[in-house]
């Protein structure tokens, strides 16, 4: 059977599969996915768990000794398997279509990897699996169901939050879900009363070095040098990775370049925006900084920002925090966009 990690409550209330596999790349779902099995299975009566990681130079021929000797105690056990890839080898192939084939009553196996692609998800380990067992495919969440997401989490940790709020997270995790639980779970922590807007999110993750980031992101956008360098050396001093504000800076100018080619080929800014799923409250920033930059000036600020990644990852030589720098003041350059486009 193949169902998604939507389906695994009703699935579960049917009774226990005796193995189940569950994949994904989204590992806050994943987790969360495997840690219900395990739940449903200790409320089984599997009180034991054997927990085993298939890394390079795993013996497979010991993992199925040390399961075949189970049935020689009393208790009921959960074999969980870490897979850090779907493709475990020929040996893991044939161990695994073992277990599928012939189910204990004292014995649930549960195997955890990452996305299945198109192979994996033929290959006979996961076919026998989906023939005797459960495949729980765990699909991460799309940016314009992510809002809904974050509400519905929200909810259930008890804090009620407006939509500006919603948003506000939505657009900074930018689909890291586990930094929006973590986020979330701060926010409740803190037993804020009564409907929680975004200045108040804004005041309650201002320490947080993620959070941080986007704020030096919006202050280039607006124009403001002297925030934007403060933020900076803010960030530097808290030991904020270079590499995270290289990929927060170039994702910015590849959405601001998307959205100026779409302006420069007619297309409407609004249209734009819907296009590249906007938030409402991003809406006026980006406007303004449309305003500042012609297309040709972001597409040598995307060159600058290939070369701070190289500098970055050690590719190139180079200092990183000085390629962020240069980078920054080459964007807050007086420029002419395209005002009378828009």
């Amino acid at each position: 059977m193949k169902i998604s990690a939507r389906q695994l409550t009703s699935q579960l209330s049917r009774g226990l599969a005796s193995t189940y596999l569950v994949s994904g790349d989204e590992p806050l779902l994943v987790a969360e996915a495997a840690e219900q099995l395990r739940a449903a299975a200790r409320g089984a009566g599997f009180d034991q768990r054997d927990l085993f990681v298939a890394e390079r130079g795993f013996k497979w021929d010991e993992l199925e000794a040390s399961t075949d000797n189970l049935s020689l105690f009393a208790e009921r056990r959960i074999v969980e398997l870490r897979l850090p890839s779907p493709r475990p080898g020929d040996a893991g192939s044939k161990a695994l279509q073992r277990f599928a084939a012939a189910p204990d009553p004292d014995r649930l196996v549960l195997v955890v990897t990452g996305k299945l692609d198109s192979a994996a998800a033929r290959s006979s380990w996961v076919k026998a699996i989906e023939s005797d067992g459960v495949v729980v495919q765990v699909w991460p969440v799309e940016r314009a169901e992510l809002p809904e997401w974050i509400g519905r989490r929200a909810q259930a940790a008890g804090l009620r939050l407006t939509r500006d709020a919603i948003e506000l997270l939505a657009d900074r995790v930018e689909g890291n879900l586990l930094a929006a639980d973590q986020e979330i779970k701060k926010l409740a922590l803190l037993g804020i009363e009564g409907a929680v807007d975004a200045q108040r999110v804004l005041a309650a993750v201002a320490n947080s070095a993620r959070f941080d980031v986007f704020e030096l992101v919006d202050a280039w956008l607006s124009g403001d040098a002297a925030r934007t360098f403060n933020v900076l050396g803010g960030l530097r001093a808290e030991g904020a990775e270079p590499v995270l504000l290289g990929w927060a800076l170039s994702r910015e100018l590849g959405l601001l370049g998307r959205l100026a080619a779409a302006v420069e080929n007619g297309q409407r800014l609004d249209s734009a925006f819907a296009e590249q799923k906007v938030w409402q409250r991003r809406q006026p920033v980006l406007r303004r900084a449309l305003e500042r930059y012609p297309l040709t000036e972001l597409r040598r600020l995307l060159q600058q920002a290939v070369t701070v990644d190289r500098v970055i990852k050690g590719a190139m030589p180079g200092n990183p925090w000085q390629a962020v720098t240069q980078l920054l003041l080459l964007a807050l350059a007086p420029r002419r966009g395209f005002a009378e486009v828009i």
